[in-house]
């Protein structure tokens, strides 16, 4: 699907009017309607400027709203599947976070940062667990009471 498509996708899934995101974003309605019919190619700053007056990263703009609905949805409504149409990617951080929503926009909050740090911590502290499941027992929770030694990876 054309990026155009997905802008139009997110604005009516948020309940914008062509205007009102236009006056939010700081373009003119026939700019953002240029963009929506892919009569122009958005810029990179415009792009960064429609997914904050729509507060979502912009990188969502991408894929389509409904592959979202999981993050969006009170989760006392009950479970729904995947939408089709999800990225891969998207789509398996998904489906393995359906028990806690916080961890997928967590990962989404880092990968945006782009801290260098933050990104190789997390990605660390994901290994880690990552080994330590495919353990028959977590190791240090063997040892005595009062005793204390961080895992090694």
């Amino acid at each position: 699907m054309a990026i155009g498509a997905q802008i139009q996708a997110w604005r009516v899934s948020r309940g914008f009017s062509v205007e009102t995101l236009a006056a939010k974003a700081d373009l003119s309605p026939h700019a953002l309607e240029d963009i929506e019919t892919d009569q122009a190619d958005p810029s990179l700053a415009t792009l960064e400027s429609l997914a904050s007056a729509m507060s979502i990263p912009a990188s969502w703009l991408f894929t389509h709203p409904s592959a979202f609905e999981l993050l969006f949805q009170d989760p006392d409504e009950g479970e729904s599947p995947v939408p089709d149409g999800a990225d891969p990617v998207t789509e398996r951080i998904l489906t393995g976070s359906r028990m806690d929503r916080s961890l997928y926009v967590m990962l989404t909050a880092l990968i945006q940062s782009g801290e260098p740090k933050l990104l190789r911590a997390a990605e660390v502290s994901l290994k880690s667990l990552v080994k330590q499941s495919k353990q028959a027992t977590v190791p240090w929770l063997n040892r005595p009471s009062g005793h204390f030694e961080p895992p090694s990876d």
